[in-house]
């Protein structure tokens, strides 16, 4: 039964011939840390609070970038690393929650169970829960992926990426291990305002299909509504910032190939560099998440899509001619350049975020309270006022659409796929491919109607290829409301669940402050309305469970809110299934590492110039490992270096900065050529300086055993 499981991941990979079925592991850990001790507050506005920050970048080499799900989009080094940022609150009671904001594209449901176990093993089975603990990606698409056991969001990495999956959830641990042991009697104010000329939305024409009434309640077609939240020690000192903003992090497109945080990541970056100042990249003790939130249609490339020739796109089609592949959007960079619109739109979330943070005159009071159950959703019964007008409306057992395919204006697909596409006679081939990985029962084509079924992911065998029990979860702190959404919400999806758990909720917590906190603790893909859903826009083709997704998790929102009034209790709900032992990895393992003369790793192969000016670029080559051997976790693949002393060097810059590059190349077989690459920024300081490059080599194809390297550059001047 498994083997035929095998042959599907085989197929769809494409990949002919298994050199290895190789899977690392990283030894499971524990950290010694004693519970810190937390002081009773009596004032409803005092908190324990503690922020954390740790390392959680991947495989910068031969690894598939996940979001786009462009198989050529391999991993080829760093442009700076990616970060858990941990929260740790405590109210007057004892009452704790946590709020983590990760680097990642998604949270898959693998990571929230092992984090939780982790997290357990280490505090014991009270303190942190699967309730308590909320993990949200910022949707970054140039992150390593591999690290989901479900077949659908593994197939361009090869399968499950243990390696990868235990350095993500490692991170997170680590994150708020250090949050809960900074902990620290602190108060939350908060403000929110408007943030323009930073997203746009990328489906109009399945936006435009809702109701008039409702889309008059509004001044925009997206939510340009930031929400900050500034956490300040006693005496009013700042240590933490958590904002959020709905835009996607898509600003590095398809044809990037260096890992990034793209531009939340870079605007978390910039927040903690003024505040902790330079060469502090990810070592705190500020922190600055800028969290995720109902994306799902949103955009961060402003200029919009158009044809190559400058022409307009099919407004419902986003097609060129008929093809998809030829229909960009750009961002605001000059010719859409992605490095450039990154840093913009990053640097838009930064200075709203800090003009919010400075001015933040809302006092955040109250316990902290939550609610968490699991909800088979392949078959949910939905019911009025959620179900749309349709009687006997359910869920579906988890399908995508033939718009899915097509990608959409940020990451367009191939194969001539388009978007807004209704037409369930399809392409005979792809027709054929679809039922050889499942062929659609009646029932399902009935209930997933209009979607024309291209994979019915929830009905392959014997293990549906998406998670189908989905976490649903709220979390207050005061008068903040965190809806933990599995998957990307569109912005009528989000406003629509905004305005349900507030009116519910609102009964008991006087003027919350409803915020979706996006693609959390599971991905379940898109959640389209159920107008948005009849146009079958790449969205709309996203939604796993059927034109009644978003109703069914306005229906069981509804529910935990409704019990948060109420202070009962929820039902935990069914254990999602443990797919451990059901997971293949086809990316070869690193063989060996091979340098000139068989031992000159770190040597230079070009060398930097003598002298370089400020706005200049400086280049240097190295022979090296391949990065997969260790992905240098809390450490850096290069540093660059100012002479402070006499033979005394202090490192200004490492591969979390964003002036530095780490770029990796194959030069013949096992050959592996490490450039470094440093944009001399113009307020640097003139001086004497260096490029080093450190790694891991595998010297020997018969033995597991890596050997440490360094090398350095000749010492340059910047004038």
């Amino acid at each position: 039964m498994f083997l035929s499981f095998k042959k599907l991941i085989t197929f769809i990979s494409l990949v002919v011939v298994l050199i290895s079925s190789n899977k690392i592991y990283i030894n499971s850990y524990k950290i010694p840390v004693d519970q810190k001790d937390v002081t009773k507050l009596y004032d409803d506005s005092s908190y324990q609070i503690g922020a954390g920050i740790y390392d959680i970048t991947g495989p910068a080499a031969e690894t598939n970038l996940m979001g786009y799900a462009s198989p050529g989009q391999i991993s080829m080094g760093i442009h700076f690393r990616q970060r858990a940022r941990a929260f740790v609150f405590v109210d007057s009671e004892g009452n704790r929650a946590v709020y983590v904001s990760t680097d990642s594209c998604m949270i898959f449901q693998e990571v929230k169970i092992q984090v939780v176990k982790d997290l357990q093993n280490i505090f014991g089975p009270n303190v942190y829960t699967e309730a308590n603990v909320l993990l949200s990606g910022t949707h970054t698409h140039s992150g390593p992926a591999g690290f989901s056991q479900y077949a659908l969001y593994g197939i361009t990495s090869l399968g499950f990426y243990q390696k990868n999956f235990d350095t993500v959830c490692n991170g997170i641990v680590q994150a708020i291990v250090k949050a809960h042991k900074s902990v620290q009697p602190a108060k939350i104010s908060t403000e929110t305002g408007e943030l323009w000329n930073t997203n746009i939305n990328r489906s109009p024409y399945a936006y435009d299909n809702n109701p008039e009434e409702e889309k008059a309640l509004y001044d925009s077609n997206v939510d340009k509504n930031m929400t900050v939240l500034r956490i300040e020690d006693m005496n009013g000192n700042p240590f933490a910032a958590i904002s959020f903003f709905a835009v996607h992090c898509t600003s590095m497109n398809n044809t990037n190939h260096l890992i990034s945080g793209d531009n939340k990541g870079y605007a978390s970056y910039l927040w903690e560099k003024q505040v902790n100042g330079p060469g502090t990249a990810g070592k705190g003790p500020f922190v600055a998440a800028f969290g995720q939130s109902n994306e799902g249609d949103v955009s961060p490339n402003t200029r919009g899509a158009t044809c190559r020739d400058g022409s307009p796109c099919d407004y419902k089609t986003s097609t060129c001619n008929g093809r998809n592949e030829e229909c960009w959007a750009l961002g605001p960079g000059k010719d859409g350049d992605m490095f450039e619109s990154t840093q913009i739109i990053g640097e838009n979330q930064f200075n709203k975020a800090l003009e919010l943070f400075n001015n933040a005159s809302i006092q955040v009071s109250g316990p902290i309270q939550y609610r968490h159950s699991w909800v088979q959703f392949t078959n949910v019964s939905v019911e009025p006022p959620y179900n749309s007008g349709v009687a006997n409306a359910t869920t579906c057992r988890g399908a995508m659409g033939y718009s899915f395919a097509a990608g959409t204006t940020d990451g367009p697909g191939a194969f001539d796929f388009v978007q807004n596409d209704n037409d369930t006679s399809g392409n005979p081939f792809w027709n054929f491919i679809s039922d050889f990985i499942a062929k659609p029962t009646t029932e399902q084509i009935n209930c997933q109607s209009p979607k024309p079924i291209l994979i019915d992911v929830g009905m392959v065998e014997p293990i549906p290829w998406v998670p189908d029990v989905m976490p649903i979860q709220i979390v207050t702190i005061g008068q903040i409301v965190l809806v933990a959404v599995p998957g990307e919400f569109t912005t009528m999806s989000g406003r629509r669940l905004r305005n349900t758990v507030r009116e519910i909720i609102g009964k008991s917590i006087q003027n919350p402050i409803v915020l979706i906190a996006g693609l959390s603790n599971t991905y379940s893909g898109y959640i389209a309305t159920f107008e948005e859903y009849q146009v079958q826009r790449y969205e709309g083709a996203s939604t796993v469970f059927g034109p009644h997704t978003l109703g069914s998790y306005m229906q069981e929102f509804g529910k935990l809110a409704q019990s948060i009034v109420d202070g009962t209790t929820v039902p935990a709900g069914p254990t999602p299934r443990n797919l451990t032992g059901h997971t293949f990895f086809f990316l070869p393992p690193v063989i060996v590492d091979v340098a000139p003369d068989f031992d000159d790793f770190g040597e230079v192969s070009i060398d930097v110039n003598l002298s370089y000016s400020v706005n200049e670029t400086v280049s240097c080559v190295f022979y090296g490992g391949n990065p997969r051997n260790d992905f240098m976790i809390e450490s850096s693949f290069l540093t660059v270096d100012l002479l402070t002393g006499t033979d005394e060097w202090t490192t200004v810059l490492d591969d979390g900065d964003w002036d530095t590059k780490f770029k990796w190349k194959m030069h013949d077989l096992g050959f592996s050529l490490i450039t470094i690459e440093w944009e001399i920024a113009s307020d640097t300081t003139p001086g004497t300086y260096r490029i080093t490059h450190s790694g891991y080599a595998k010297k020997n194809p018969f033995s597991s055993t890596l050997t440490p390297y360094k090398g350095s550059s000749r010492n340059f001047v910047v004038q």
